[in-house]
């Protein structure tokens, strides 16, 4: 029996892997497709808080930074439906969340080479015919199902982290990725406490503190960091989300990666700098009129967690003072990020990839983790590449370096040089001052 060889097959379609559909759909010597385990592309639905916003422009879309003149762009969807001139008049570059979504979810009808509803159940390699073998389970027809392809592009995204002290199924503690679904519950409380340092937890604590003299609950947001961080949006520093920034990082040792990483935490995880705003003019309109019982707590760890009857206990510390304490709440929301998991459906080709001394995955300049360039990761390598890596401006790049590795050709143009300054040292005698000169001025 025939059987249909794709040339890419993605695991997971969220926006990178979206994004690499959308660009390969149209190149006619590239069979794709991508599968999902969902039932549909829903981007983070538990904090589609509204009004919030991306915290990159409507340029970092599915296609146009690789391909400005692609049907699947931004600027395409809203002409065709009929939102072009408000987006003109509205004059802000940065779309709102929802919008984002609708956007891709119009890009996942409009595709052929999606499928939903197929989960991926195990990877293996056929050695005689050189091709990867994806067996997945089709979770409508309750079906397996078995597709073959010549490279792979893992898409399959991060998972809410939580503490080893923190256990979800306690109903008083929640991840913020399910806050939407929470919310209700959460207005009843008496107390709620938010933990975490970015966006997530900036915007949590905003949407609680608008009704907060309404529901009368006591508001409380601790942070590890020493201040509110404000996410760092200046133009130089934008600079660092280019290719030139990508070479210099690589390059670099590995644990002199992992060490700048760590410095790097406000230029990719900091709070929009309008909201930071917006919370002290709430706070400020608030307590004109309402004695609102609000805390904001900086320096604070959260080590553990204990349940006393109806209420949460949290174990903390003040960094820079050492003092430890306790304090109660009745819910607590925390807003700790996500982390990559590898999926289990690997296991049967984990002699392909590469892993470096932590046992993560050692990614490739050209984002593949594999000797023969024929495995690519999305949204991972924040240790190779850097604060590139979940950066939505990036995904074009990303995904025109993959394509045109995986056609051996350059489809799309892949920009190598867009940045006024140098991150790397001079290497060339051009660079080198005249010592004897600059003694003598």
């Amino acid at each position: 029996m025939n059987k249909t060889i794709y040339d890419i097959l993605g695991v997971g379609i969220g926006p990178f892997n979206l994004s690499l559909a959308a660009l390969s759909s149209s190149i006619s010597d590239c069979k794709s497709i991508f599968l999902d385990a969902r039932s549909r592309f829903n981007w983070h639905p538990g904090m589609m808080l509204e009004g919030t916003r991306l915290q990159t422009p409507f340029m970092s879309d599915l296609v146009t930074m690789a391909d400005p003149t692609n049907e699947y762009s931004f600027l395409n969807y809203s002409k065709l439906n009929g939102h072009l001139y408000p987006f003109y008049i509205r004059e802000n570059f940065f779309l709102v969340r929802k919008e984002y979504n609708q956007y891709c979810q119009w890009a996942c009808n409009r595709l052929s080479n999606l499928k939903f509803n197929s989960c991926v159940t195990m990877i293996s390699y056929d050695e005689n015919e050189a091709l990867y073998c994806v067996q997945t389970q089709d979770t409508l027809l309750n079906r397996e199902e078995t597709y073959y392809c010549h490279h792979l592009v893992l898409g399959t995204g991060t998972q809410p982290y939580l503490p080893d002290f923190c256990n979800e199924k306690e109903h008083e503690v929640i991840h913020s990725a399910n806050y939407l679904m929470h919310k209700a519950e959460l207005k009843k409380s008496t107390c709620i406490t938010v933990v975490g340092s970015g966006q997530s937890a900036a915007e949590i604590f905003y949407d609680l503190l608008t009704d907060i003299d309404i529901e009368k609950y006591r508001l409380r947001w601790l942070t590890r960091s020493p201040r509110f961080f404000p996410l760092e949006y200046t133009k130089l520093t934008l600079e660092m989300t280019s290719p030139e920034y990508i070479d210099y990082f690589h390059q670099l040792e590995p644990e002199q990666r992992r060490a700048l990483i760590k410095k790097q935490k406000h230029l990719y995880k900091g709070i929009n700098a309008d909201l930071i705003n917006d919370i002290y003019d709430l706070l400020y309109i608030k307590r004109l009129s309402h004695d609102c019982a609000v805390e904001m707590m900086t320096n604070i760890s959260v080590n553990a967690l204990s349940h006393e009857k109806s209420h949460v206990i949290l174990k903390c510390q003040h960094s820079e003072t050492h003092n430890n304490f306790q304090l109660e709440s009745e819910h607590i929301v925390m807003a700790t990020g996500y982390e990559y998991q590898l999926p289990q459906f690997l296991d049967g080709i984990s002699s392909h990839l590469r892993f470096d001394s932590h046992g993560e995955l050692d990614v490739q300049r050209n984002y593949s983790v594999d000797r023969n360039n024929k495995i690519f990761v999305q949204n991972v390598g924040l240790h190779t590449h850097g604060l590139t890596s979940p950066d939505l401006g990036m995904v074009c790049y990303r995904n025109a370096t993959i394509l045109n590795q995986v056609l051996g050709r350059t489809h799309y143009k892949v920009e190598k040089s867009i940045a006024f300054q140098q991150f790397s040292p001079p290497n060339c005698e051009s660079h080198l001052y005249n010592a004897t000169t600059e003694d003598s001025l």
